[in-house]
């Protein structure tokens, strides 16, 4: 890993967003081992005025700084009033950090380091579940058909136009990066920001980096409830990431590209609903009810008057 002299002398903050998650708080965020020029920034998007309560309370004891906002901002809203606050601050590396994953003191250090003395580069560490299996390891949005996979299968699919992307759970990136991309788009409220985001630091010139010796743990569903394969999801999860893509698709993509992926949109929006596995279709309606409202929704964002975009360089990886 790199050395601790930057991540001993870098002012940063760990950006932690909340939504009636304070329990996880409580043994994830509470265990970080942060040297003086380290803070922690949480941010409570309002669910309850008893959760406000315990993440004030929270905050109060372990020193955080505190972002309370009164709504719901969504992650992307979250994350860039937390990134606000740090920068006012003074703070020179911004670490993104879900209050549902963890990550060591010497895995913060080489992320800390890694995006301190490599200024146009987001850090990711591996990540992986409570029990070991991987979880991210770098990921690839596809761009004939607008699907996502890890890392680990571009040798089968190494003829299809791909951009590397990495999730929003945990990455590192420096106050003059974060400035030139522009922060997270709100548009999105929930899922594929970080995509989009990921886009946005590769055609600022930037790049992404996975760093293999750094590891954070990732508790599945911790937030959301969604994050284990086969297990049913949040209408909000189906919702999202079917009128998102789309979504990204009308910002980042020409004409051809953006008809390519209306044109299957159904057929990826029902493989969204499979990774809540197929019982919960045949026993509830709100699956169908988030794949409804997305492909409508999506479709809308997709067909409204837009600027020309650049287009998306296949070859930038």
């Amino acid at each position: 890993m790199s050395g601790p002299s930057a991540f001993e002398s870098t002012r940063f903050a760990v950006i932690i967003v909340n939504y009636g998650s304070s329990a996880l708080l409580e043994s994830g965020a509470a265990r970080l081992a942060l040297p003086p020029n380290g803070t922690v920034v949480l941010v409570d998007c309002f669910s309850d005025v008893d959760e406000r309560a315990r993440v004030a309370a929270l905050a109060e004891r372990h020193g955080w700084t505190s972002v309370l906002l009164d709504r719901n901002a969504g992650f992307g809203g979250g994350s860039n009033a937390g990134a606000q606050t740090a920068l006012r601050t003074g703070a020179q590396v911004l670490v993104f950090l879900n209050p549902d994953a963890q990550i060591d003191r010497a895995s913060l250090a080489a992320l800390v380091s890694t995006a301190a003395t490599d200024p146009c580069t987001l850090v990711s560490p591996r990540i992986v579940t409570g029990d070991g299996g991987a979880w991210f390891a770098g990921a690839d949005l596809y761009l004939d058909d607008g699907t996502t996979a890890g890392a680990a299968r571009r040798a089968r699919n190494g003829h299809r136009p791909r951009r590397e992307w990495a999730t929003g759970a945990c990455f590192a990136v420096s106050a003059p990066l974060w400035e030139r991309v522009g922060g997270f788009d709100e548009e999105y409220f929930l899922y594929w920001e970080d995509i989009d985001f990921s886009h946005r630091v590769l055609d600022a010139g930037g790049r992404l980096l996975l760093l293999e010796e750094a590891r954070a743990v990732h508790d599945e569903g911790g937030t959301h409830g969604d994050a284990v394969a086969g297990r049913a999801k949040s209408e909000t999860y189906y919702y999202h990431n079917i009128r998102n893509r789309l979504l990204y698709a009308a910002k980042h993509l020409d004409d051809e590209d953006l008809a390519a992926w209306l044109r299957s949109a159904p057929r990826v929006a029902y493989r969204v609903l499979l990774q809540g596995g197929r019982r919960q279709l045949l026993t509830s309606i709100a699956p169908w009810r988030a794949y409804a409202r997305g492909l409508r929704d999506g479709r809308r964002v997709a067909r409204r008057p837009r600027a020309t975009p650049a287009g998306t360089d296949p070859t930038r990886r």
